[in-house]
């Protein structure tokens, strides 16, 4: 092998090295959470793609958006967890996460005292007033009275300045709070 053909064979070897690399690299964009609408949001969760570990920054203006799923029991498994709680939640029905999610715009709201990042609480899980909690970690009825409070907590106050209700906690008059 000459001198000519030795560096073909070595710029030939560089540029297959170089185009693996290349391709091999991930591509992927990393989401910032603060370029998403509800729409986009909720897509993510659905297909279980959202790879930030932080909610998003919504303010009240999206909690109409987010009450359209309120009732929604698919359940997601790829969603921002609260990383200090000692419980890992592998799932969540949607509908709660979005819940959780509106109660995390309160919270900010509020400056709330149980606020960890954009957490709102240590889980997206409903947990009795009295009483320890159990380590359930998803229950039907109680995802029916938090839905219909939420949503009854909009509606009786949306026609005001939210500063005049965010203080009210929607779970008020049931035997729940977040865990």
């Amino acid at each position: 092998m000459n001198y000519r053909q030795k560096k073909a064979m070595q710029l030939l070897f560089l540029t297959l090295i170089s185009i693996t690399a290349l391709l091999s690299c991930d591509k992927t964009e990393k989401l910032d959470p603060a370029d998403l609408d509800v729409e986009k949001y909720i897509e993510l969760l659905k297909a279980d793609k959202y790879d930030s570990t932080e909610l998003p920054p919504f303010s009240y203006k999206d909690i109409p958006a987010l009450l359209e799923y309120r009732n929604d029991k698919e359940v997601i498994t790829d969603f921002p967890r609260n990383g200090i709680s000692s419980f890992w939640q592998s799932e969540c029905n949607l509908g709660m996460y979005a819940l959780w999610t509106i109660e995390s715009i309160r919270a900010v709201s509020i400056n709330s005292e149980f606020l960890i990042g954009r957490f709102p609480s240590l889980n997206p899980i409903l947990q009795k007033i009295a009483g320890d909690w159990s380590g359930e970690a998803y229950s039907s009825a109680a995802h029916e009275i938090a839905s219909k409070a939420y949503f009854d907590w909009w509606e009786e106050n949306k026609q005001k300045e939210f500063d005049a209700f965010k203080d009210i906690d929607p779970l008020n008059g049931t035997e729940y709070r977040w865990h």
